[in-house]
């Protein structure tokens, strides 16, 4: 079988490294692809929201399934074409991707349906929102309603804070013209639940936790995640069935009340609070980072799930019990203003995800993004698993890159 990966970062990578396996599929085919992946696919070069190029590749080269990995293709609806197309995809509807395209619908959805989340109050008016941010407690979140790479959610801890955000996102249009959704701030561990769906039918993922801050020990400023690890010792049986029960399902339910049944993966963003699990936000495909360190666990088939999914199956999906961490090594500046082209060397042992590099004229790999690797290691124990993705990363080299060596401390350390 031929199959086609939209996308071109470390998520993407994971998914091709997972096709790879499977004795289903002959060809793997990226667009755009990154030096990484076209170790073990054919990169073309075509954007991931060219809609028209896509679908003509898909046609030309007999493409069995399109695997959708960034919410921007989804947003534009290159599900929806390539479906009239009559090729196969995994991933949702553009109507349904809405579930991460507007947060406002997202909102608006889980509280007719009772799904347990922060209070909330949208705006598109700079004044009425600073004047409400005037009226609520501290700190305060905020969030842009629309799709903006991981970095549209502002913590507010002051009343200057949370005006500069609305600035951004009101007055200035940082993201683009929209909305802004103002939440209650909620406390407690928060954690990462990808399920496979298929309208009402909902199949459980390994649960992963991303770590959003820059820097050791949860501080600086929030990136699109610096690093994550499976299993969570944190998350308790009675936990995950409240997540699965109270949120994954009943989202998935609703999703079909609405006339946009949900197909593919979907992310729930959830928070363990003191009054019981809740919804930070949803996804609409696969997260990243934490797809780096869920799929080395699935022993099954992935081409197989996902083909389950489109033909209305129930997949097989079976794990190892192994403890999974892995490290984002990111441009020194990432996630503000950072520099390219830097060379990077000893990239190749252990698993590594690459997901900002591109080769230069002597064939080297060099940093092309904010966040360039990475680097997973697993063992029998989270704290064996850090040590080694720890050791694996101080074997690269390259004079641009930052990294935690943290990741998943708190986890085992306090369990």
């Amino acid at each position: 079988m031929k199959v086609l990966v939209i996308g071109g970062g470390g998520r993407e990578h994971a998914i091709v490294h997972a096709l790879s396996k499977s004795s289903k599929v002959t060809e793997i085919y990226a667009a755009p692809g990154n030096a990484g992946i076209s170790k073990l696919a054919m990169c073309v070069n075509i954007k991931d929201t060219d809609v028209e190029n896509l679908i003509a590749f898909a046609k030309s080269e007999k493409i069995d399934l399109v695997v959708v990995g960034p919410e921007a293709s989804l947003a534009v609806g290159i599900v929806d074409a390539l479906n009239a197309e009559g090729i196969k995809a995994f991933g949702p509807t553009k109507a349904a991707a809405r579930i991460e395209s507007s947060k406002n619908f997202a909102k608006d959805l889980m509280s007719k349906y009772n799904i347990p989340t922060a209070r909330y109050e949208v705006f598109d008016n700079y004044e009425e929102a600073i004047s409400f941010v005037k009226i609520s407690p501290l700190p305060t979140v905020i969030k842009y309603d629309g799709l903006a790479a991981g970095k549209g959610v502002v913590i507010a801890e002051n009343y200057e804070q949370a005006e500069e955000a609305l600035k951004d996102m009101l007055l200035d249009d940082k993201y683009g013209k929209g909305k802004v959704v103002i939440e209650e701030y909620l406390e407690g561990p928060e954690f990462s639940f990808m399920c496979f769906v298929d309208g009402e039918n909902v199949y459980p993922l390994q649960l992963a936790q991303d770590h959003k801050r820059a820097y050791d020990g949860d501080k600086g400023p929030n990136t699109g995640g610096m690093g994550a690890y499976s299993p969570l010792p944190f998350i308790t049986e009675a936990d995950y069935n409240e997540a699965l029960n109270e949120i994954m399902i009943p989202t998935a339910k609703a999703m079909v009340n609405e006339d946009t049944p949900f197909k593919g993966v979907l992310y729930g963003g959830l928070m363990k609070t003191k009054k019981g699990v809740k919804v930070i936000e949803f996804n609409a495909r696969f997260g990243d980072p934490e797809t780096e360190v869920v799929l080395p666990r699935l022993t099954s088939d992935i081409y197989d799930a996902f083909m389950a999914i489109i033909e209305g199956n129930k997949p097989v999906l079976t794990w190892d019990n192994k403890c999974t961490i892995g490290i984002v090594m990111a441009s020194k500046g990432y996630p503000g203003d950072y520099k390219k082209g830097f060379v990077i060397e000893n990239a190749t042992s252990g698993n590594i995800y690459h997901m900002g590099t591109k080769f230069d004229e002597n064939g080297n790999y060099v940093t092309n993004g904010g966040r360039v690797l990475f680097v997973v290691a697993s063992a029998d124990t989270l704290e064996e698993a850090n040590k080694k993705a720890n050791a694996l990363v101080n074997e690269i080299k390259c004079d641009n890159l930052y990294h935690r060596t943290d990741i998943g401390a708190k986890a085992y350390k306090k369990f």
